[in-house]
């Protein structure tokens, strides 16, 4: 089957299955009531994230059967995936413990991993041990802040966008690495645009942790395959919002001796919603800056690494300052 074929096929199907979703939320009455920490002021349907993974799970095993070749390694990212949508639509549903799902994310996180047909690092300045530990460290919490950043309508899917619509540039542009790769960052980018048709503000249905946690998990997976195809810069740059958003917002709570597993409204975007900008407005920023991340991402594939990483960083800054003075001039 023809990519362009699938990418319909995926976006058509994540658009109905996420219908049926919210028919069933409404149904079950599996509400998100506004509150103190929230960005939402009536109660709108959760776990619309449920139909995205699963045509993103059935689309990627598609791609890996049509390969004639499924390897070790993408059963295990499938597997774990899975059992991570699980996990999520279970703590969607009724509260688990914080530390069973760290527990799920490590041990899915660290098979995949251990089936990486991989000798030595990925930059190559510092040891190879070292450099790994970092890997496994920084795609746990990358899950974590996927999941964490999920704070108003269309965010997340903007920036699954953003990430995969540039890994798809990028691998079947051919910057980096050819392979499935590409076609798997495709299949993610034509799914949550049939995720956005619901969730664009006002949102009629919430991702839930049991969209952002296994997106967040299998866009780490091809972001470690770019940086190991030769592209770290690229693999920094695409995601560099959300991960500084999230970071930065982290050490303050850190700083302050906050409890920082508890929600809370302090993430840059947050500000700026709070100031009284409205949700797309929001986004849609965040958007404009993320246009200009991938094309340093490709600037970066192209042989300016370094260079494009100091002009990301300054977007990604520049971003932040706009967002938390966003509202000051309506």
């Amino acid at each position: 089957m023809d990519l362009t074929i699938l990418c319909l096929l995926v976006f058509a199907a994540t658009l109905l299955g996420t219908k049926i979703v919210l028919k069933r939320a409404q149904k079950e009455a599996l509400f998100d009531y506004p509150g103190e920490r929230s960005s939402h002021k009536v109660p709108t349907p959760h776990g619309g994230g449920l139909a995205l993974s699963v045509v993103v799970i059935g689309a990627w095993l598609f791609l890996g059967l049509k390969a004639d070749d499924i390897s070790i390694e993408l059963i295990v990212v499938l597997t774990a995936m899975a059992g991570l949508a699980i996990i999520s639509r279970l703590d969607d549903i009724t509260p688990l413990p914080a530390k069973l799902r760290l527990a799920a994310q490590a041990l899915a996180v660290g098979a995949t991993l251990a089936t990486l047909p991989v000798e030595g690092g990925i930059i190559g300045l510092i040891p190879a041990p070292i450099e790994w530990a970092l890997v496994a460290i920084g795609w746990i919490w990358f899950i974590n802040l996927y999941n964490f950043m999920d704070g108003i309508d269309g965010i997340t899917g903007v920036e699954t966008l953003t990430i995969g619509g540039g890994i798809a540039l990028l691998t079947l542009g051919g910057s980096a690495a050819s392979g499935f790769g590409g076609g798997f960052a495709l299949v993610i980018a034509a799914a949550v645009l049939g995720f956005l048709w619901w969730n664009w503000h006002p949102a009629k249905i919430f991702m839930g942790d049991v969209g952002s946690v296994p997106l967040g998990f299998a866009l780490g997976w091809l972001l470690l395959h770019l940086a190991l195809s030769g592209h770290w810069a690229a693999a920094l740059i695409l995601p560099l919002y959300y991960l500084a958003d999230a970071t930065l917002t982290l050490g303050r709570r850190l700083l302050r001796g906050d409890k920082v597993w508890e929600a809370h409204k302090e993430h840059f975007y947050q500000q700026a919603y709070q100031a009284g900008w409205p949700h797309d407005k929001v986004v849609l920023t965040i958007a404009t800056a993320n246009m200009v991340l991938v094309a340093l991402a490709w600037t970066a594939s192209q042989g300016w690494p370094w260079e494009s990483l100091g002009a990301a960083v300054l977007t990604v800054a520049l971003l932040l300052v706009r967002l938390s003075k966003m509202g000051r001039r309506p």
